[in-house]
């Protein structure tokens, strides 16, 4: 039954995209920050890249205890205790990163800003009716923009004055959004005549894995959409400097690009699955991801096809990204914040390991294509999947 939008709706999605792109700013600052924390420290690649993956990891792990939670206490305690626990492992990073251990085990608690994500989309998600929740949830999602904005300014920040700097920027930032969270944020009133019985445990909650294709299924899309978007973005500088000799700014400029127009095109993806179905979307974006993978792989070496394939798969990812989580409300209605936190945390384990694959092809092939080739293959068993879905649609889902 189509719930109201309510009075405030607007405010509140407003809030949770400010938290959870600020939320996002914080989580992936070790990242751009790595080759001057590398350089200061003398690190090797292997310790560079633990340092800037366990952030990755938890963040990705999290989402599903922090989903649930959500689902049981409501976005506005969960995101208020969220808010207020990140400071603490940015303030010790700011104090210190001088070696590896402390950065590795206050990283690791800055982890828990990256499962910010699960506990905004059960959040958004009641404030809207189901007609309204694709487009919701895809503006939501474009605060996956402050790994973006991390990337664009911690460097010039901590060139001006010092590797502290931007995690006390964060801070002050975090602080600020707390604030207004605290102040401003409520929880969406319950539905008329909605059960305020007990909510079951975390794993009677994430039971509906056990004997349900399609919540599997939305954890294979979202590896393949959000997963090959922050692959790509965090691939592409490396390929451009690698490939195409470009400076390490212009690199990164042209990285940004893609993201921004991946970041666009995910309310874009929401707001055509509330019109045509998030089938639909979903079979363009996979599509076009499988067309394109395999034209860089064929032309990758070359600038201008290389370019146009780049920014034309953002927009078939971030459309994807904006289309699989019109389907989780839709599909899973009761359990909104546990479904949004294992899948959530598949495109976030979608986003660790395609580079680590790319590094694996490149130094076994000397070159970039295998990997792209593969990456056409995770988006054509997406294709099947989602066919097959289609031929039992009139079957009702178990949830």
């Amino acid at each position: 039954m189509s719930t109201p939008e309510r009075p405030g709706a607007g405010r509140h999605l407003a809030l949770a995209t400010i938290a959870f792109t600020v939320s996002f700013y914080a989580w992936s600052l070790l990242g751009p920050l790595g080759p001057d924390l590398e350089d200061e420290l003398g690190l090797s690649e292997f310790e560079t890249s633990a340092m800037v993956a366990v952030p990755v990891l938890l963040g990705s792990l999290m989402r599903i205890p922090l989903g649930w939670l959500t689902d049981r206490y409501g976005g506005r305690r969960v995101f208020g205790l969220l808010l207020a626990f990140t400071p603490l492992p940015l303030i010790a990073l700011a104090l210190f990163h001088d070696a590896l251990a402390p950065i590795l085990l206050f990283g690791f608690l800055l982890g828990f800003a990256g499962a910010s994500f699960a506990v905004g989309v059960p959040f958004v998600n009641g404030w809207y009716p189901p007609e309204r929740q694709g487009y919701a949830l895809g503006v939501y999602g474009m605060g996956m923009g402050g790994t973006t904005i991390a990337g664009l300014t911690a460097p010039s920040i901590a060139d001006e004055w010092g590797l502290a700097a931007p995690f006390w920027v964060a801070v002050v930032l975090v602080v600020l959004t707390l604030a207004g969270f605290v102040l401003v944020a409520r929880d969406a009133p319950r539905p008329a005549g909605a059960s305020g019985g007990a909510r079951p445990g975390m794993f009677a909650a994430l039971g509906v894995f056990r004997h349900s294709g399609r919540a599997w299924a939305l954890t294979l899309f979202y590896f393949m959409a959000f997963g090959g978007f922050v692959a790509m973005f965090l691939y592409l500088p490396k390929l451009l400097t690698g490939v195409h000799d470009l400076s390490q700014s212009d690199a990164g400029a042209r990285a940004a690009g893609f993201a921004l127009l991946a970041v666009v095109a995910r309310p874009t993806g929401g707001w055509l699955s509330d019109r045509i179905g998030a089938a639909r979307v979903l079979l363009v974006s996979f599509v076009g991801v499988t067309v394109l993978a395999l034209a860089l792989a064929a032309t990758y070496e070359s600038m201008v096809p290389l370019t146009i394939a780049c920014l034309t798969i953002a927009v078939a990812l971030g459309l994807g990204t904006g289309a699989v989580f019109k389907l989780v409300p839709e599909w899973f209605p009761d359990r909104v914040g546990s479904v949004t936190g294992v899948v959530g945390a598949a495109g976030g384990l979608g986003g660790f390991f395609p580079p680590l694959v790319m590094g694996a092809v490149k130094g076994a092939t000397g070159g970039y294509g295998l990997g792209f080739v593969l990456m056409a293959l995770v988006a054509i068993a997406c294709l099947i999947v989602l066919a097959a879905l289609n031929r039992g649609a009139a079957q009702p889902a178990t949830a």
